[in-house]
């Protein structure tokens, strides 16, 4: 036996004894901890004794009886499996994960702007107030359009708010004809979902083979079942689109659309390529969500509130959703219903989504308009070094156009000729220790990856990620690629799953 093979089986066999290797830790459920019928923190209630607190005894709460020690390390064991953009790299396309500052968080747990009650009188909140108020000028700035809402509490919320403001407008004009939403085949899933979700019929525009929209598939989407669009309400379209390329036809389109008396609705989530460099309503623009995560470094996901403003017209501002900030005189007021009766209504009781406010307009405030357009500028560049560095390896199908934007777009078909996926790719970063790109998304294609690096990463980090990518291009080049793939990962405390078994049939609970 070689000394590499006496090693391998050495490690292996510590793993098997206690499931961890070199601190990397093997964790079990709470409730397989449990060594005894009661906890280790809790005493035996006296016998005799009223309790002071007035409260009825607990009782069994079928909770894990643990102590405290075992429990904590549980949990702290567990959150090191959770990636995030404080461990690495993160080539997550179409979700771009920005690193968020520090500084955001220190704002944001100021007393004055954490410690904040709903039902505070609006005297006492002046100093929120004015901070909202002053996002919402940032935002207008940013996308040239002068309504702005800050109540959505996540981008498909604002969707479902711009979908539903168009759909207010509309009312008011009495076209309820309007009935057709119009989305691209390469739009989010969120777009034709919102629409159906506000009664629209979903209409595809098929786009061309270089993944752009062109006017004659625009205007055979639109005039499709009415000479004069009548019956259309609206398009959502992404742009950038989720190939990571700019809409070239995007003015004769936004145009042509207007003229039949549509709203152009554009969904936001690649908004990180443009700020700073033209507004959304040059061209075109009638209505926006923004992802505050994803162009103003909010955290993201995690369970807790989001954010994704809306930004619309002056024409559509009447309609917008209630409250937006006023200012009248020196004071700030959150509007009614009262105030604005016009409104399409309220999206939601309060403003628990402020923390997420107040980090984005630190973000802005930070930058100032020459750091936020930087900040785009090397979101692009960086995106752009990686479409280059690895077109020779991996299909890039759009990238004879030109330059794409902020992500770059690769798909599967040279590494499939040898038995070798997209999964297969996703699984081996997973081994090298990188969380993967999006992968099998924008749908226009068969075996996506949409690699989407932020401009927090550095020259290094990403020469690293495409060093390891051409490392598995030539890996999956080699006669046994097939079978090797299909073994990734190796190092995670899970093997691979079989993920279409696991979606239909869950175990949901632990006996």
């Amino acid at each position: 036996m070689t000394a590499e093979k006496k090693i391998e089986q050495t490690m292996e066999e510590t793993k098997m004894a206690d499931g961890n290797r070199g601190l990397h830790y093997e964790e079990n459920l709470l409730w397989e901890k449990e060594r005894s019928d009661h906890s280790g923190v809790d005493m035996p209630a006296p016998e005799g004794l009223a309790l002071r607190t007035g409260f009825a005894p607990r009782g069994d709460m079928g909770l894990p009886q643990v102590s405290e020690p075992q429990a904590l390390r549980h949990f702290v064991r567990m959150s090191t499996w959770n990636y995030s953009i404080d461990h690495g790299f993160f080539p997550l396309g179409s979700c771009t994960m920005k690193h968020n500052p520090r500084l955001n968080e220190k704002v944001a747990r100021l007393p004055g702007f954490a410690a904040l009650h709903p039902l505070q009188p609006e005297s006492t909140t002046q100093g929120a107030l004015a901070l909202m108020y002053e996002l919402q000028n940032w935002l207008s700035e940013m996308t040239g359009l002068p309504g702005i809402c800050l109540s959505p509490a996540a981008g498909a919320h604002g969707e479902l708010a711009g979908i539903m403001t168009i759909q207010r407008a509309h009312e008011m004009k009495g076209q309820k004809q309007r009935r057709v939403i119009l989305t691209p085949d390469s739009a989010h899933g969120t777009n034709p979902a919102t629409a159906a979700m506000c009664g629209y019929e979903v209409r595809n525009i098929s786009t061309r083979e270089n993944g752009m929209l062109s006017l004659a598939a625009f205007k055979e989407a639109l005039y499709l079942t009415d000479p004069d669009g009548a019956d259309v309400a609206g398009m959502m379209v992404t742009n950038p689109n989720t190939c990571g390329l700019f809409e070239k036809e995007i003015l004769p389109i936004a145009a042509e659309l207007r003229k039949a008396g549509g709203y152009f609705y554009c969904d936001g989530a690649n908004f990180n390529a443009l700020v700073g460099k033209i507004r959304p309503a040059d061209f075109g623009v009638d209505v926006m969500h923004i992802n505050l995560h994803k162009t103003f470094s909010t955290p993201h996901g995690g369970g807790g509130p989001g954010s994704g403003p809306i930004c619309v017209t002056e024409e559509l501002a009447k309609y917008l959703p209630v409250p937006t900030v006023v200012k009248n005189g020196e004071n700030y007021h959150l509007e009614t219903e009262a105030d604005r009766p016009e409104t399409m209504g309220r999206l939601k009781g309060y403003q628990g989504q402020f923390g997420m406010h107040v980090r984005a307009l630190t973000y802005m405030l930070s930058h100032g308009g020459d750091g936020l357009k930087q900040v785009s500028e090397d979101a692009v560049l960086a995106a752009n070094y990686i479409l280059r560095a690895l077109e020779g390896d991996f299909h890039a199908p759009f990238a004879a156009q030109g330059p794409c934007m902020h992500e770059a777009l690769f798909t599967d078909k040279k590494q499939k000729e040898n038995g070798v996926s997209t999964l297969d790719m996703a699984k081996a970063l997973v081994e090298h220790g990188f969380h993967p790109m999006t992968v099998y998304f924008p749908l226009v294609l068969p075996g996506t990856m949409l690699v989407e690096p932020t401009e927090t990463e550095s020259k290094a980090a990403i020469d690293h990620f495409i060093d390891v990518m051409k490392d598995i291009a030539a890996q999956a080049r080699l006669e046994n690629a097939e079978e090797t793939f299909h073994a990734f990962p190796h190092s995670t405390p899970r093997r691979r799953l079989d993920e279409v078994k696991a979606a239909r049939n869950p175990v949901l609970r632990w006996k």
